[in-house]
């Protein structure tokens, strides 16, 4: 007999996989976690009973947060990622030449442990000798640091549980003061099809700290309806106006400097989300 997971994306909806076999079901001090194994997505990784990444489609998420905010700054030396313990925007991260050092600040020290036995092929990075991983509480390394960081990553769950403060405007002011004057930051802002609310919030509240902000879009089968977003800030660099060589030419599989400037064109119903419709 099959086993299935559902994940029950809204009260009305779910996203449902076939599960071969479970690796990891623990309750730890901060979240319920599972890794699973799927026939159609591979190895899935739960956080209380959300899909955070799968070894099929993990690419997607983890090029877009990456590269998108990378290519606009001109000089990206240090760089943190708040959440991320399965390490794959890390793994993009390196990537970069200009890259000195990268930190990563987990809550959760068990999502990298586990992370690294289970996906490895997206944890890999994290032993690399640029990476400094924190196991600590994003929101207070953020309100501790000060004029230090060029570009910053927020990759969160939803805002639930540990995640709930990284979706305030008091967060996004601690960003702007942990950034470089000519600083930029990038957070996932959840998809338009079932909270429109929280892009509207995200959008309104970045674009009070920041000069510049810009909302762009990837297409992710395995969240919520699909169609994903995210939120830039920046204080100098319009992610709109990168210079061509400033684009790397390295390996990925989403991420084109032509998706680049594509994911900036929103459908009409996104785009009202930015304009407080």
């Amino acid at each position: 007999m099959s086993i299935w997971f559902t994940e029950k994306q809204t009260e009305h909806f779910g996203i449902t996989a076939e599960i071969k076999r479970t690796y990891v079901s623990e309750k730890t001090e901060f979240q319920q976690l599972d890794i699973v194994e799927t026939a159609e997505f591979g190895n899935m990784l739960l956080l209380d009973g959300m899909v955070m990444t799968t070894e099929k489609d993990e690419f997607v998420y983890h090029e877009m947060v990456a590269h998108v905010p990378l290519h606009s700054h001109p000089n990206p030396e240090n760089v943190l990622v708040v959440g991320g313990g399965d390490g794959g925007v890390i793994r993009e991260i390196l990537k970069h030449p200009e890259v000195q050092k990268a930190t990563l600040v987990e809550i959760d020290g068990r999502v990298i442990e586990y992370s690294k036995q289970y996906l490895p092929t997206i944890a890999g990075a994290l032993d690399d000798a640029r990476v400094e991983v924190r196991v600590a509480d994003g929101f207070m390394h953020i309100a501790e640091s000060n004029n230090e960081y060029d570009v910053i990553m927020v990759d969160s769950t939803e805002p639930v549980g540990p995640a709930v403060n990284l979706f305030t405007k008091g967060f996004y002011e601690g960003i702007s003061r942990a950034l470089k004057e000519d600083g930029i930051f990038v957070a996932q802002t959840d998809n338009p099809w079932f909270h429109k609310q929280l892009i509207q919030d995200a959008y309104r509240d970045i674009s009070a700290v920041f000069p510049v902000t810009r909302l762009y879009t990837a297409n992710i089968p395995t969240y919520p309806s699909g169609l994903w977003t995210f939120t830039l800030g920046s204080k100098v660099y319009d992610p709109l106006q990168v210079e061509e060589e400033r684009f790397h030419s390295f390996e990925t599989n989403y991420y084109t400097k032509e998706i680049h400037r594509a994911s900036f064109a929103l459908p009409k119903f996104v785009q009202q989300l930015t304009e407080g419709e």
